[in-house]
């Protein structure tokens, strides 16, 4: 019988492992001790499985993202738990908490305030430091917006890159862009409203106007809009009175460009033959579409190979 620590011992009062889904009321067998990943709706309450339903209310302790999110889905389903918090800013102190009382014998849900956590939030930490500490980790699938946003935006799901939310600030996000442009995959990201027009002005620029992409806003929500375009046409729809509110993923379609191979040698001669007809600078730019290479790179090689 594992030995049970002062943390463990002093949260634990809401012992009732009942739930309410429509006028049925159930009760859930009392969890296994493990750490359990647990799904929530990612807007919609009603996307939520029976099994996340019994294993939220059959846990000893349910850690939140934000706990005041959570409760709103708890008490709809009439769920008397303990929650703690567990994000981004806690997650060291709390994380060790988790470990201890996981260590104890005792079961924990983690959850994010939507979706599937670990996807775009500090969990990863948490799971990390359960399969040090040889703990079990059980995964509750369910809602996540990737998902639900890919399968919804017609654009091929065969293959996909998920790329979360992408750099705050443009140098960076444009760089992240230009490393992605040629990857034959659907390229799904994360945006913030008051970013998302000048990221889609920015993919319209580096992905290239043509480009197929989808804008998914508020999905399951009551003003859910999927709204598949151009880059072109999603950027200058967006751009002025119609800026986009809410939670919003974005969903590019795969490359149509061909990833070649050069060899040193024919970059040189390809760098050379471009500077007899244009601008180093415009030279270096032409070469770095055709091979997918750093314009910064190819600009100082040829500088180079014109010094030799």
């Amino acid at each position: 019988m594992p030995r049970q620590s002062k943390t463990a011992r002093c949260i634990f009062d809401m012992t009732e492992n009942r739930y309410i889904v429509g006028e049925n009321s159930m009760i859930a067998p009392k969890a296994e001790p493990a750490l359990y990943l647990v799904a929530t709706p990612i807007g919609h309450l009603a996307d939520i499985t029976l099994r996340a339903l019994e294993t939220l209310a059959g846990v000893d302790l349910i850690a939140c993202e934000d706990t005041r999110v959570t409760r709103i889905l708890l008490a709809r389903y009439a769920i008397r738990k303990k929650t703690v918090s567990y994000h981004e800013h806690n997650a060291a102190e709390a994380g060790a908490k988790l470990i201890d009382i996981l260590s104890a014998g005792k079961s924990v849900a983690l959850v994010s305030d939507a979706g599937t956590p670990l996807i775009s939030d500090p969990g990863f930490r948490l799971v990390e430091q359960a399969h040090a500490a040889n703990i079990r980790v059980v995964p509750i699938p369910g809602a996540a917006a990737v998902i639900t946003a890919l399968v919804a935006s017609g654009l091929p799901t065969d293959q996909f890159f998920f790329g979360g939310f992408l750099p705050a600030k443009s140098t960076a996000r444009r760089k992240k862009l230009e490393g992605l442009k040629t990857l034959d995959a659907s390229l799904v990201f994360y945006e913030s409203p008051y970013r998302v027009v000048e990221t889609l002005a920015d993919m319209t620029e580096i992905f290239g106007s043509e480009r197929q992409a989808s804008l998914c806003r508020e999905l399951t929500k009551t003003f859910e809009t999927i709204h598949s375009a151009t880059l072109a046409e999603l950027s200058a729809f967006y751009r002025d009175e119609n800026r986009p509110r809410g939670e919003i993923v974005l969903v590019i379609a795969p490359s149509d460009q061909e990833t070649a191979t050069f060899s040193a040698s024919e970059i040189n001669h390809m760098l050379l033959d471009l500077a007899q007809t244009m601008p180093a600078a415009k030279a270096a730019a032409e070469a770095a579409h055709l091979t997918g290479q750093k314009k910064q790179e190819l600009y100082a090689r040829l500088l180079s190979l014109k010094e030799k």
